[in-house]
């Protein structure tokens, strides 16, 4: 069986730094849909209404391949590819940059603030890093190799060329990146540090918070203790795995629970999670790895501080 052909480019540019939409007419052996207009009021009236994309027809917001408005009556035609630009909602700014420590023709590390998301997820869509990112840079096809939390800071790997980010995805699936993170946390005199954590994640969709459960470990990380002022401790944190909420949910079932976490131990009211006087104390400030289309050693790291933990 032949395989499906590459969709051709997209004719809509960018907006706010998302791209447009996507849809590929499926096929109809039972003939449903007399024309363009008649599938996509099925295929999207549910979500913004009938009207809605009636409307959207009208306004030429529809394109096909050549970049010309599809027209609502315009006859079915399975295999045919059509392009438009959602309507985003309204998104609260987040109120710091993204850094760039290094940006080479391959390879771009940026420093994400604090409730900044990786990419566009639900009501998280132009207020995002690549969004931002191929903003400022003028870099449209600018993609991430790999996701940090929103609610944690510090180094993100993009890619600049689409056709090299599988390999720099490999490095982080295959477990070849050497990612270092710091804490702030309460101090306990009694517990033994250095140490590595192992336990069995599971995060739920739907639910906020991960939580561990018995069963076979498929997270491990390793703690250590930099430095202790007062009652809080700053620790250094490798992950050699990359599940959900991992380095939080070790941290807490060890009973040092991050500083302003908003889900663990418990989880917060609603409106806490974007507080931004209160940072989640948890940064990503190293990563390394042997560039996999150069072959040359990598090291970044961060340039940012966590606020819990002020230099001097």
């Amino acid at each position: 069986m032949r395989g499906r052909r590459k969709p051709p480019a997209a004719p809509l540019p960018q907006r706010d730094g998302i791209d447009a939409v996507r849809v590929r007419l499926p096929e109809d052996p039972e003939g449903r849909w007399a024309s363009v207009g008649a599938h996509l009021a099925d295929r999207f009236g549910g979500a913004i209404g009938v009207d809605r994309v009636g409307r959207m027809l009208a306004a030429g917001r529809f394109v096909g391949a050549d970049g010309v408005a599809v027209r609502g009556d315009d006859p079915y035609a399975a295999g045919r590819y059509l392009w438009f630009h959602r309507d985003f909602a309204a998104e609260e700014p987040v109120p710091f940059p993204v850094g760039v420590v290094y940006r080479d023709e391959r390879i771009v590390v940026a420093d994400k603030p604090h409730f900044l998301a990786t990419t566009p997820r639900g009501r998280h869509i132009t207020e995002t890093a690549v969004a931002r990112l191929r903003r400022e840079l003028a870099l449209p096809e600018l993609q991430p190799a790999h996701r940090l939390d929103r609610l944690t800071a510090g180094l993100v790997l993009f890619v600049v060329r689409p056709e090299e980010r599988g390999a720099y995805q490999t490095l982080f699936r295959d477990r070849l990146v050497r990612k270092e993170y710091e804490a702030v946390a309460p101090y306990d005199p009694e517990l033994a540090l250095p140490r590595t954590v192992r336990s069995r994640i599971v995060k739920e969709r739907g639910v906020l918070a991960a939580r561990e459960e018995a069963g076979e470990a498929n997270s491990e990380s390793r703690v250590e203790l930099v430095e202790r002022r007062g009652s809080l401790g700053r620790y250094r944190l490798l992950p050699a795995t990359g599940r959900t909420h991992q380095l939080r949910v070790h941290m807490n079932a060890l009973g040092l629970p991050i500083v302003h976490d908003p889900l663990y131990p418990e989880v917060a009211e609603e409106g806490a999670a974007d507080d931004f006087s209160r940072p989640l104390q948890l940064l990503a400030r190293v990563l390394e790895f042997a560039d996999p289309v150069s072959g040359e050693p990598r090291r970044f790291e961060s340039g940012l501080r966590l606020s819990a933990w002020p230099e001097g």
